[in-house]
């Protein structure tokens, strides 16, 4: 039980809707792959819905996951961890596509976002963004990814779409020059995408409201008031020593 937990909880009070659809820049996506084969079919999926984005009018960048260190203490100024970084802040909304292994996402996925964390000082790297889930199959079709990455996205505090893309045998599914075959399985990557870039249009400017929590303002409003009634103690204690010294002059 945290000290601020007294028993006379405050009443919640909603904060007033801030004015939506002030940004006019493009959309910012940030696309994320799961493998670092050279002809990786999670990255092959994530160039073709990359396009379909662009034709959107998205602006869209990537992350090469390859030399990315795994995740572990005293590596958080690596080049490639600041990038990641850097990347998602600047994001608006993302794009998550990985291959199926061993019926669940890859380590290589895993990975990157075990580098994202939740807070970076007063920065939220993740918190508010839209997220769009996409999985590459070597067989049958499979839910294992998408289900297993959208609890991930859950925790990352995003805004994940309702649409999600299952590409099943997915080295049937493109063309030998990377480009995806005209399918059912494309059309719904399209659909992904379109869904995906309308959150995020309707919800970037107001994603802090979206994500605002009564019981995270109850503890910075809490800590707050410590701060304040600490400070005034310690002048209060410090006030005679003040005075003896004026009268000392």
């Amino acid at each position: 039980m945290s000290q601020w937990h007294d028993g006379n909880p405050p009443t919640p009070s909603v904060p007033p809707v801030p004015h939506p659809l002030q940004s006019d820049h493009p959309p910012r996506i940030l696309f994320l792959y799961g493998s670092l084969r050279e002809r990786s079919y999670s990255r092959l999926l994530a160039e073709e819905a990359a396009r379909i984005m662009e034709g959107l009018g998205a602006e869209v960048r990537w992350f090469n996951p390859a030399e990315l260190p795994m995740y572990g203490p005293g590596l958080d100024s690596h080049p490639k961890v600041v990038e990641l970084r850097e990347l998602s802040t600047w994001s608006e909304g993302q794009v998550w596509s990985c291959p199926e292994q061993h019926g669940s996402m890859t380590g290589v996925f895993k990975n990157q976002v075990d580098w994202l964390p939740l807070s970076i000082g007063a920065v939220r790297p993740t918190q508010g963004r839209t997220l769009a889930l996409m999985q590459v199959c070597g067989g049958s079709q499979s839910y294992n990814v998408v289900n297993s990455l959208r609890i991930l996205g859950r925790w990352m505090r995003m805004l994940t779409i309702p649409n999600q893309s299952s590409v099943p045998k997915a080295y049937d599914e493109f063309e030998r020059d990377g480009r995806m075959k005209d399918s059912e399985y494309r059309d719904r990557v399209v659909d992904v995408m379109e869904e995906l870039y309308k959150f995020t249009v309707l919800t970037r400017d107001i994603r802090d409201y979206l994500v605002d929590r009564y019981s995270e303002r109850r503890e910075r409003d809490a800590k707050a008031e410590a701060k304040r009634v600490a400070e005034a103690k310690q002048a209060d204690e410090a006030k005679p020593a003040v005075e003896e010294r004026l009268a000392k002059m």
